[in-house]
């Protein structure tokens, strides 16, 4: 009797260490998954942060492309006061694209040294996002994996791990770019 009651008392213990084990693992694959989000914010942030230096530099030299001018502040404010959305990333690249294409004509504005370094951190902060994106994916994957994975598939659930979702993220998990001061016309 007393064998079988430590067998019991010694599988219970190896039971524990196991669950234990998954558990740690996948707060930490969480947390890439999470740092990935974070790493994808500031890079928006940043992007953000240039635009209105980039749309001044602009009107400083073609003023009258009042329209072009609107669209890129309209669709930097409309990704900037809400929630990661890839459709209003997206637009927001149209609009920087149709901004940075002014710069084909206006030969002072494309010679301008401010105008020229804009265009290379905006190039910069691009890539860096791409980067981001690509890592996030990867975090995410191996979050997935790890939680479908057995055994962990049959504890993850019940102590709370949800799947997560390279294309749309829980609010929870999304981050909300900062406003950047308005610029005015």
């Amino acid at each position: 009797m007393e064998v079988v009651a430590i067998v019991l008392i010694a599988l219970v213990v190896l039971l524990a260490l196991v669950v234990i084990g998954i558990y740690n693992r996948l707060v930490g694959l969480r947390q890439s998954v999470n740092q990935g989000v974070a790493d994808i914010d500031a890079q928006l942030r940043q992007r953000h942060d240039l635009i209105p230096n980039l749309v001044e530099t602009v009107k400083g030299y073609a003023g009258h492309e009042k329209e072009t001018l609107d669209a890129v502040i309209s669709a930097r404010n409309q990704a900037a006061n809400g929630p990661i959305s890839s459709g209003d990333e997206q637009g927001l690249r149209v609009a920087l694209d149709r901004l940075l294409a002014l710069g084909e004509a206006y030969p002072d504005l494309k010679a301008s040294a401010n105008f020229q370094e804009l265009q290379r951190e905006l190039t910069h902060v691009e890539d860096k996002l791409t980067a981001a994106r690509r890592a996030l994916n990867a975090a995410v994957s191996r979050y997935n994996t790890g939680r479908e994975s057995f055994p962990a598939v049959l504890f993850a659930g019940p102590l709370g791990f949800q799947e997560a979702d390279f294309h749309r993220l829980d609010d929870s998990e999304k981050g909300v770019v900062d406003a950047v001061p308005k610029v005015g016309f």
